[in-house]
């Protein structure tokens, strides 16, 4: 078994269907058959199991549906976001709308899925997000695309008007960019530039800044777009 097989060491569905619980929890046997499979089919559920588990989520990984009998799965995302810092926050869901995808990601959810693609394919995003990598359904990460490419021209017209220079990254920012894009950690990163990662998380915070994002996700689709990854 290859290292990735076995993390995460838990791993909590939120899904109300039973009959798609059962094939998730099938699916992230596949992706990493060590992991324990817990089940919720409620935000009050998912509360109850949450206040069982304490911790900062270290090998914890959430697949929470977003259409719940008692609310929304945004609001889940939102509250762990804050408790369970080391955990992954993933969406799986059949809304594959702008709306639902930016409002997830605002909430803090680092990967999104949709329960409507092939399984294989569903069996390595969960894999690569067991390697703290971003994954969206390839449909997902499209409308991302679009959604910056529709606020290109603002952008755009913005750095020109300040002489250009706020969407010129360093050479050293491009390095952390193009790792961070990749899925590496801040101390990873640090690692591999051999700098400290209170340094990588300045340079985050100047190529955000200069990107105008503010989330992993888009820093992993602008090095996408950049070809760094």
């Amino acid at each position: 078994m290859t290292p990735d097989a076995a993390l995460p060491a838990r791993t909590l569905i939120v899904e109300d269907i039973a009959a798609t619980r059962d094939w998730l929890s099938g699916l992230v046997h596949q992706a990493f058959p060590a992991t324990g499979v817990y089940h919720a089919a409620s935000l009050a559920e998912a509360r109850g199991w949450a206040a069982g588990n304490p911790g900062p989520g270290d090998g914890l990984l959430f697949l929470v549906d977003l259409g719940l009998p008692d609310g929304t799965g945004v609001d889940l995302i939102r509250e762990w976001r804050q408790r369970y810092p080391a955990a992954q926050l993933v969406v799986s869901t059949i809304y594959d709308d702008d709306a639902h995808l930016m409002q997830a990601m605002a909430a803090g959810a680092q990967s999104y899925l949709l329960k409507d693609r092939p399984a294989e394919e569903i069996v390595e995003l969960l894999r690569r997000i067991g390697r703290g990598e971003v994954a969206l359904s390839p449909p997902m990460a499209r409308r991302l695309l679009d959604h910056f490419r529709a606020h290109a021209a603002f952008v755009t017209a913005g750095a020109a008007g300040a002489g250009g220079e706020e969407r010129q990254l360093t050479g050293r920012e491009t390095e952390v960019l193009r790792l961070i894009g990749r899925g590496l950690t801040l101390a990873e990163a640090g690692a591999a530039l051999a700098i400290s990662a209170q340094t990588v998380a300045t340079h985050v915070k100047a190529i955000y800044r200069k990107l105008g994002i503010t989330s992993r996700a888009e820093a992993a689709l602008e090095a996408a777009r950049r070809n760094l990854t």
